[in-house]
């Protein structure tokens, strides 16, 4: 049985999977804040915990944010910043007693939803996580590509395509750019942009829900998706998936399903375009679900 930790910056959760997915057990606990030690003995708590429910010793794979630098072996880029300059499996190992793998949260995400979710069936699968943040995984005969330094699937900090004149002026992205994917489609960023138009909602939730009776909700929401359809529209150029599949809060807005695929055709090379848009299937359980499936027998990372 394979035993998934999802080390999110207020929760850490664990699940243990059956030899086919199944889900066998869960537990949350409070993610310690600003306490690398206290973390790692969080991990170590709910493993022992699911090993004690399934009465047997499981492998264990961890979902992060951020990601171990191939460099220097240690975590970089993680929003839980006491995690950064840790060497976080190496640690892990040693308080487990065992071999571990460990994989950025948006690989996570990817691989669950190739595994046994929305892109079960596909070879070639594209995650999204649409949220605070925008992130992405790749995975590619139930193997996630990691790549070589450990930024595969990383298109939010990528320059947006086809900018038009009033597109030219965003605010500075967190990575130190101008112009990122990740500063036009993110939650704070759809916030952003409706609320320069004078709205006065404050969630991307509430904006998607107030369409189309507030016309500044209605107007905003058509500009992200015409901004989704260009940026998946490059993504598509390059790696030409067969299953993109949309995870985080911005991925519940469901004429996102509908309008971006008729809108990205302009920006594909290609006379047809087949690939399929779709929804997640295991939701905020997709993160723990994909570290769990870190071990599965097929998947390698590459």
């Amino acid at each position: 049985m394979k035993i998934g930790i999802d080390l999110g910056g207020t929760k850490t959760e664990a699940i243990v999977l059956g030899p086919t997915g199944c889900e066998i057990s869960r537990k949350r606990l409070p993610t310690p804040q600003n306490d690398y030690s206290a973390t790692v003995d969080v991990v170590l708590t709910l493993v022992q915990e699911m090993e004690s429910r399934v009465h047997s010793p499981c492998t264990v794979g961890v979902a992060t944010p951020g990601a171990l630098s191939t460099a220097t072996g240690l975590m970089k880029n993680a929003n839980s910043t006491w995690l950064n300059g840790h060497a976080l499996d190496l640690d892990l190992e040693a308080a487990l007693q065992r071999p571990i793998r460990i994989a950025n949260d948006a690989n996570c995400f990817a691989l669950s939803e190739a595994m046994d979710g929305a892109g079960a069936e596909a070879k070639t699968v594209f995650g999204v996580i649409l949220g605070t943040g925008v992130g992405g995984g790749l995975v590619i005969g139930r193997n996630l590509i990691v790549g070589r330094n450990a930024i595969a699937g990383e298109w939010g900090h990528n320059p947006f395509p086809w900018l038009e004149n009033n597109e030219l002026s965003k605010p500075e992205c967190f990575c130190g750019k101008h112009g990122c994917i990740e500063t036009f489609l993110s939650g704070p960023a759809l916030v952003s942009t409706y609320q320069d138009a004078g709205g006065r909602l404050t969630t991307a939730e509430a904006i998607a829900n107030a369409a189309p009776d507030d016309k500044r909700a209605e107007f905003v929401l058509a500009r992200y998706m015409n901004h989704l359809a260009r940026a998946l529209a490059q993504v598509i150029n390059i790696l030409d998936p067969e299953v993109i599949v949309l995870g985080g809060g911005l991925s519940n807005i469901e004429s996102l399903y509908e309008w971006v695929p008729k809108l990205w055709d302009p920006y594909i090379f290609s006379d047809q375009v087949d690939t399929a848009l779709r929804h997640n299937h295991h939701g905020d359980s997709s993160g723990v679900r994909g570290a769990a499936w870190l071990w599965d027998d097929e998947n390698a990372c590459a």
